[in-house]
């Protein structure tokens, strides 16, 4: 082999040596890949909840209110910290706060499994928001920096699918821990793995690809070059006529700094409308349990089946959105959101007349869980095309702010309606909801342009 080298011409040598540092590696889907388990634990940790409530609220004699209140805890103080975790994110490596989020968040479920009064569990659950706050900003930041803009809106979906795959897992593996030794132990299992993956993170996922062993020369500029002005002032935009026009889909200066993005209507909008639909995720989250087993009729194990089937229509409608957004709709994020929300208002009438068979049942929570999350992920995704690397954080806390301020109310009223009206009521409530939302996306702008250069996403 040596010689064969040697007695090639030099010039020949020499531009094997530039395909070899050229050749693009795809270490991107391995940081993804961490990013998934990593917020599919998160996720666990937060929805475990509901599956425990009817065991919580008969241990300690609670009303429907107050087990709302339980639930609101954990959003009501996961959406207050996403402002600050925003501005941490703006100053602090993605690396370190990432990996104290993970452990932190595990800490606190584990205190969560040691509850012995309703009060106690009210303040873990509000210590577990806290602590998940910089989790969806780390990884969301992770991702912008991580992709080219085509492949942001996919890439977006798979890391939200995550969260609905957290929620798949919760329901039927609590439901087995619960039989087999009580509601406590089912939290402390689900903070075990916590620990080993803070340390992957710190071992995989550095902040930049460029200070990446794995990651080659091909694929960093993979990864840059689809924001460098140049290719961004030659790729064409596909004409979509009426419907851009309907969209409102116009050129936007980028949002460069934090009192920019504060003042941005169509960042609030966008968070607005985030707010209504995560209201939306977080009762079926936390409630779906209880309706299963009180109205019909269902067994344990066949409520921990039922009740994460609407995740695993969400995991499939998070990607397939991100999908149809980046590919099909060339980077439109707006006319995924309104299909979420119509279509969940529609169900949501749906449910109110659901049949009693196990499934009939089963399909139409499927059916409600992916149409809800076809345009889920483009409310995290939309401000990337308006904000810079630096302001991107800060976007990011103020819509997934309002989206949690949307998660901590809706499961309360929820509790206020169930104590004083019925679970039609809620439904009707949650597909008002939906479409309160719709109207917020209809006044937000659909920018044209990616960000450029290191002074966009």
């Amino acid at each position: 082999m040596t010689e064969s080298l040697a007695s090639k011409p030099a010039p020949a040598v020499a531009e094997r040596a530039v395909l070899q540092t050229r050749s693009r590696t795809r270490y991107r889907w391995v940081v993804l890949a961490v990013i998934v388990v990593v917020y599919m634990l998160a996720a666990a940790d937060r929805a475990n909840i509901g599956i425990a409530l009817p065991y919580i609220q008969k241990e300690f004699g609670a009303t429907n209110a107050e087990v709302g209140l339980l639930v609101s805890a954990f959003f009501l103080f996961y959406s207050l910290g996403q402002i600050p975790a925003g501005f941490l994110l703006s100053k602090v490596s993605v690396r370190v706060v990432a990996p104290a989020a993970i452990g932190l968040t595990s800490l606190v479920t584990l205190l969560i499994g040691t509850s012995h009064s309703i009060g106690m569990l009210k303040l873990y659950r509000s210590a577990l928001g806290v602590a998940e706050a910089a989790l969806p900003l780390s990884m969301l930041s992770t991702i912008n920096r991580w992709f080219p803009p085509r492949e942001k809106g996919t890439a977006t979906g798979a890391f939200l699918s995550a969260a609905k795959m957290g929620a798949v897992i919760a329901p039927p593996l609590g439901a087995a821990l619960i039989l087999l030794d009580g509601w406590r132990t089912m939290f402390i299992a689900f903070a075990l793995p916590g620990v080993l993956l803070a340390l992957l993170w710190w071992w995989l996922v550095p902040n930049d690809p460029r200070a990446c062993k794995q990651v080659s020369d091909a694929e960093a500029e993979h990864i840059e070059d689809q924001t460098t002005a140049h290719s961004e002032s030659v790729r064409k935009h596909r004409d979509f006529g009426r419907l851009d026009r309907a969209l409102r889909y116009e050129r936007t200066a980028l949002l460069d700094t934090s009192r920019s993005v504060f003042r941005s209507w169509n960042i609030w909008g966008c968070g607005l409308g985030y707010l209504l639909m995560t209201g939306v995720v977080n009762v079926l989250l936390a409630w779906l349990p209880k309706y299963l087993g009180e109205v019909k009729h269902f067994e344990l194990m066949q409520v921990g089946f039922v009740a994460s089937l609407p995740f695993v229509g969400g995991v499939l409608g998070n990607i397939v959105g991100g999908w149809l957004s980046d590919r099909v709709l060339d980077r439109r994020r707006k006319p995924t959101m309104m299909i979420s929300a119509v279509a969940t208002c529609v169900m949501m009438v749906a449910l109110v007349y659901a049949p009693n068979g196990l499934l009939a049942v089963s399909l139409l929570l499927f059916g409600t869980g992916f149409l809800l999350n076809i345009g889920y992920s483009s409310f995290s995704v939309y401000s990337m095309g308006l904000t810079t690397r630096t302001t991107y954080p800060v976007a990011a806390s103020v819509v997934n702010s309002a989206g949690q301020a949307g998660g901590a109310m809706a499961p309360l009223i929820t509790g206020f309606l169930l104590d004083s009206y019925s679970w039609t009521a809620v439904f009707i409530f949650l597909g008002v909801c939906s479409l309160a939302a719709l109207a917020f996306v209809l006044t937000i702008s659909e920018p044209a342009t990616a960000p450029i250069g290191e002074s966009g996403a």
